[in-house]
């Protein structure tokens, strides 16, 4: 049985995701700023909620609660959606996604990798996009944070491979979530989005959920700095027909 971390535990993917841990006998410690989406999970005894902003504090303070068991697995669930052009974008807008995606992801890395390695090592699973290797309009600013977030994890995959930390990040393609309903609002926008990817379909929390798992639990210890494409094809193939 591990003890795992959700950053971000009230978004979708996390939703889907530590029902998963739950049932598997995991103890869950969940990070979110949504009181009300944690209580989905405040009758189970295996889950323990720390509400507010992500920061330091709140990260020390779930891993104070992990106890002398420690943390084991660690997912980065925290992000955000802006498309804009550059042109029609603040820098104070850029930095907010920069500060939401990548700060964040580093404030994990940095306080979650020291009290891990204290505990004998463990995994670490973030969240990228498929925006991060392939030039998609209007994504300038998410494509410059998960493209530094994917740097980051590869390099910090080489820092810890000697001090028991695996290291490793999801991209998706678009996924079907509250964040993304404002670009799906209409049939004719979400039909769109499904013809761009060859397999034709989006992503659902559940399936971004299961590639997280199996990273976090029963990847093999040789995995580390990988980023798992988990974008239909889209990055990379061209569909037929």
């Amino acid at each position: 049985m591990s003890t795992v971390l959700v950053v971000g535990a009230t978004s979708d993917v996390a939703h889907a995701l530590i029902p998963l841990l739950l049932q598997d006998g995991h103890d869950v410690l969940g990070v979110g700023r949504d009181a009300s989406r944690m209580e989905a999970f405040a009758s189970e005894a295996a889950f323990t909620g720390v509400v507010g902003d992500l920061t330091a504090e709140r990260l020390a303070e779930a891993i104070a609660a992990a106890g002398d068991s420690g943390v084991d697995a660690v997912v980065h669930l925290v992000g955000s959606i802006a498309l804009r052009p550059p042109h029609a974008m603040t820098v104070e807008a850029f930095e907010d996604v920069l500060r939401t995606n990548l700060t964040s992801a580093f404030l994990t890395l940095s306080t979650l990798g020291k009290a891990m390695m204290r505990s004998g090592g463990g995994r670490m699973v973030f969240v990228s996009s498929v925006a991060a290797s392939l030039g998609l309009a209007n994504h300038e600013a998410i494509a410059a944070a998960k493209g530094g977030l994917e740097a980051m994890v590869r390099s910090a995959a080489a820092t810890y491979a000697r001090r028991g930390l695996r290291v490793n990040a999801v991209a998706p393609s678009l996924t079907d979530t509250r964040m993304a309903a404002p670009l799906l609002r209409t049939d004719a926008a979400r039909e769109a989005s499904e013809q761009m990817v060859p397999t034709g379909r989006l992503n659902t929390a559940a399936d971004v959920a299961e590639a997280v798992r199996w990273l976090l639990l029963d990847a093999p210890d040789g995995i580390t700095g990988e980023v798992m494409h988990l974008d239909g094809g889209l990055g990379r193939l061209r569909a037929s027909g």
